[in-house]
């Protein structure tokens, strides 16, 4: 069926609706790569195994990640005229009693982490499912789901991420059809401006500017990317945001492509992601299928389609122009700017560029369909939106949490998080992976946003947090970061070459107790050199690590330093 119409979508929509409330009981067991890693798959096949490929009464289907990551494999149950319910830490050996009692209309109350009486989807669906299940506690009393406000992960571990018509019955590509056949290109840039929001790749850079920008730059043909190279240690926002909702960052792209005149998208995702690659590929061709990527979409004429390019997984194809030369061939390695990638010249083959990360683009169905002022509307000023963030390391409740932007880090870590893994005292978070900088916790009343980070000596990056406790060794902790960078290092430019080899070499001497105070004034005095004369962010932000651990915890290298 070729979708061109608001009718249409309807008609696909009805047959999501079918899915997603369905007469009969649903049992939706989470299939993103936290849910298989911990027996999620195991325990999908054996509640197969007792229902039955072609059971009458219940349904089987997937889903992603709701986020919850420390409460994997979750499966969650719809019985129709009821509240949906939330299983968490389930295993195969408990199938059996999950079949069974939905057979009779109801959960083990034993497994159940939460129900959702409604579910609004921002978009423009609301779904009640019904009263009942008193005893089990509501969604948004949930100390870990209280305090986030769902807009990227509205939709994960909720909906089939194989199933387009499950995303148009939730209001998928509504907006994509709203912004193709009623906006101009001008209107949604300037929807997309008015929202306020910035970059989510780290950088923050007004996303509506930019997108201004590659419109007007002068060119017949026109690339819009999708950065997926997510390489964080300990980052995962993006992965799971396209295992369990990958129509959303295609929608996005869409939206885009039109606004600035593009014909061709690619997302460019590291090989390390196979899942995500599979559900993006599924998602791409269930979009041709619909007429929803390809010739004339919505029959307005304008043509537009995705393709995806891997990475081998190296982190400095992060950074755009490196990640633009990993796609045509060449090595990934920065170069100067201007030209930046906007500009005719300085993108993909030489031709105008747009490239946003993947929250980013998850973003853009969202503002056009909700409006700019209601954008606008969350966060802080001049931070509008929410952030995902991967909430890891020593933390109680590890997961994916996504907060308005300027939330602190103390509602993260401790009112979300529940502070430190086995009652231990935490001691520091770093933001923004190996590029972020070390925040003590006396400083965890900092509002998260990409000021009040840099501020403190840190950055937003994409979005990683991890949590150390009172037993981390913070010179370790640079250690460790700094050999990651220096290890990715491209190579092309001294600074970062040179200085962080040698950067590293320093930090190893201190450990050995082998270093004097002279070591620590070279350490300053390089680390702050990098900074300022590497060409690429990657350079330029790696000695942030040392730089914070410096500041903050220099006792800790005073102990370990000869006079």
């Amino acid at each position: 069926m070729r979708i061109v119409s608001a009718a249409d979508l309807e008609k696909v929509s009805r047959s999501g609706l079918r899915k997603i409330r369905p007469e009969k009981p649903r049992i939706a067991v989470g299939l993103a790569t936290c849910g298989i890693a911990v027996g999620g798959m195991r325990v999908y096949d054996r509640i197969r195994e007792i229902i039955g490929e072609q059971n009458p009464d219940i349904e089987l289907a997937r889903v992603g990640c709701i986020g919850y990551c420390r409460e994997e494999p979750l499966v969650n149950i719809t019985i129709p005229g009821k509240p949906l319910v939330i299983l968490h830490r389930v295993t195969p050996g408990d199938a059996e009693k999950i079949v069974r009692a939905v057979e009779k209309g109801e959960v083990p109350v034993e497994k159940a982490l939460c129900r959702i009486p409604s579910w609004d989807h921002i978009t423009g669906y609301t779904q009640e499912y019904g009263a009942g299940f008193d005893g089990i506690p509501r969604y948004g009393d949930v100390p870990f789901f209280s305090h986030q406000k769902k807009v990227i992960l509205r939709n994960s571990g909720l909906i089939n991420p194989e199933q387009i018509d499950e995303y148009i019955a939730i209001g998928g590509y509504a907006a994509a059809l709203k912004a193709l056949s009623g906006m101009a290109p001008e209107a949604i840039i300037g929807e997309v401006e008015k929202s306020g929001l910035r970059g989510r790749g780290g950088a923050g850079f007004p996303t509506g500017l930019k997108w201004r920008i590659a419109r007007n730059a002068e060119g017949d043909r026109k690339f819009v990317i999708c950065n997926a190279d997510e390489g964080d240690p300990g980052a995962y926002m993006n992965r799971n945001e396209m295992e369990s909702d990958p129509h959303m960052v295609l929608e996005g792209m869409l939206i885009g492509a039109y606004a600035i005149g593009a014909s061709e998208g690619l997302i460019y995702i590291r090989a390390e992601y196979p899942l995500a690659i599979r559900r993006l590929e599924t998602a791409i061709g269930q979009a041709r299928e619909y007429g929803l990527l390809g010739k004339d979409i919505f029959g307005t004429g304008f043509s537009f389609d995705i393709g995806i390019a891997t990475g081998a997984g190296a982190f400095v194809c992060g950074e755009s122009t490196a990640l633009v030369a990993s796609i045509e061939g060449r090595t990934g390695r920065p170069h100067p700017r201007p030209p930046r990638l906007t500009d005719p010249g300085g993108g993909l083959f030489g031709c105008p560029t747009d490239l946003n990360n993947v929250e980013s683009w998850c973003n853009i169905p969202v503002i056009i369909s909700k409006g700019s002022e209601w954008y606008a509307g969350i966060g802080a000023k001049g931070n509008s939106g929410t952030k995902v963030f991967s909430l890891v390391g020593k933390v109680d409740r590890v997961g994916l949490v996504e907060v308005p932007l300027g939330t602190s880090l103390n509602t993260i870590v401790f009112t979300i998080g529940n502070g430190g893994a086995g009652n231990k005292k935490v001691k520091a978070v770093q933001t923004g992976g190996p590029s972020g900088g070390c925040i003590p916790a006396r400083l965890f009343d900092t509002p998260v946003d990409y000021e009040s980070l840099n501020r403190v000596g840190s950055i937003m990056g994409s979005g990683g947090i991890v949590v150390m406790d009172e037993d981390t060794d913070m010179v370790d902790i640079a250690r460790y970061f700094i050999n990651f960078a220096a290890s990715e290092s491209c190579g092309k430019c001294v600074p970062c070459r040179e200085g962080l080899k040698h950067t590293l070499l320093i930090l190893n001497k201190i450990l050995a107790k082998k270093a004097t105070k002279r070591d620590l004034e070279i350490l300053t005095d390089l680390t702050e050199t990098i900074v300022a004369t590497s060409l690429c962010g990657l350079g330029q932000t790696a000695p942030n690590p040392v730089l914070t651990t410096l500041a903050y915890f220099r006792d800790e290298y005073d102990a370990l330093v000869n006079p």
